[in-house]
């Protein structure tokens, strides 16, 4: 598939933000090896802790409907600039998708693609679990 496309999907579901308090709108769309495609967007509560950005949305519906491998994801926003995935969305995309490719689009419609072990250098895997619970026996 191509970015481009991916990117105009995960656009497209900005559009179902709901951000009454940042006004700071963001849409995702998730390739799975499969070829399926998952959006999301970001959902806002007054208590902020409690929201989920767009790139968790879509990789929670991904794999609520039994996708386990995934190629890469689009994040978009209405910013000028790039709007890369926060620190949790980082690890949870770790976790659950492994080192895909990001495609960070702009509202100028610029693409930057990384993947996501340049933004997460160091992530804590299952291994510091392990670690723990060995030491601990």
């Amino acid at each position: 598939m191509e970015y481009h496309d991916l990117v105009k999907r995960a656009k497209k579901s900005m559009q179902y933000a709901h951000a009454p308090y940042s006004n700071f709108r963001v849409g995702a769309a998730l390739l799975c090896e499969s070829g399926t495609i998952y959006t999301g967007s970001n959902i806002e509560v007054s208590s902020y802790s409690l929201t989920i950005c767009a790139e968790r949305v879509a990789l929670f519906k991904a794999i609520s409907e039994g996708e386990k491998k995934f190629s890469a994801i689009a994040v978009v926003s209405d910013d000028t600039e790039f709007t890369p995935p926060c620190g949790a969305c980082r690890q949870v995309l770790w976790e659950l998708a492994g080192d895909i490719d990001v495609i960070m689009g702009n509202s100028r419609g610029d693409l930057e693609i990384t993947k996501l072990h340049t933004l997460l250098p160091e992530p804590f895997t299952a291994k510091h679990l392990q670690r723990a619970r060995k030491r601990h026996k």
